[in-house]
C-alpha cells in the first residue's frame, strides 16, 4: 500500500512496508504541475495484463508492484486490493501513470484535486 501527501508544489507517494521490496521503490515525488489527472482504477487493477514488468512483482490476486511497460508507456504500480486502486496520470515525468492502492480513494482524489488547484497546476484537475 501507499500513502500520499501533498506540499505546496509536490505530490509525494510513499510506498509502505514490504511493498518497498516488491516495488523496488520507497518514494516518488512528482511536481503538482505534472499531474494531469486522477481517477479510480479498480477495473484496470483487476485485469491480468499490466505490461512487461521491469523491475517488479506480480502475483495474481495478491500484488502488482513495480515498473511496467505497455505500448511504449511506463507505469508504476503498487496494488493489492483493486477496490482501493487509484490511477494518477502524469506528463513530463519518468512515469506516464501511477496506479497505487490508498486507504481511501475518495479522500485521495479530493486531496490531489485540491493540491493541484492550490498550486495552479495547468492541466485539468484530477477527476473524481
Amino acid at each position: 500500500m501507499t500513502t500520499i501527501e501533498t506540499s505546496d508544489s509536490e505530490l509525494i507517494v510513499s510506498v509502505k512496508g514490504m511493498d518497498r521490496i516488491f516495488a523496488f521503490k520507497s518514494e516518488l515525488r512528482i511536481p503538482l504541475t505534472h499531474v494531469a489527472g486522477a481517477e479510480r482504477a479498480a477495473d484496470e487493477a483487476r485485469t491480468f495484463w499490466h505490461g512487461i514488468r521491469f523491475p517488479g512483482t506480480h502475483i495474481p490476486g495478491l500484488i502488482t508492484a513495480g515498473t511496467y511497460y505497455e505500448s511504449g508507456r511506463r507505469a508504476f504500480w503498487d496494488v493489492h486490493d483493486p477496490e482501493r486502486a487509484l490511477a494518477i496520470h502524469l506528463r513530463d515525468e519518468k512515469y506516464d501513470k501511477l496506479v497505487i492502492e490508498v486507504e481511501d480513494v475518495n479522500a485521495a482524489l479530493a486531496q490531489i484535486a485540491s493540491a493541484c488547484r492550490m498550486a495552479g497546476a495547468g492541466g485539468p484537475p484530477p477527476a473524481a
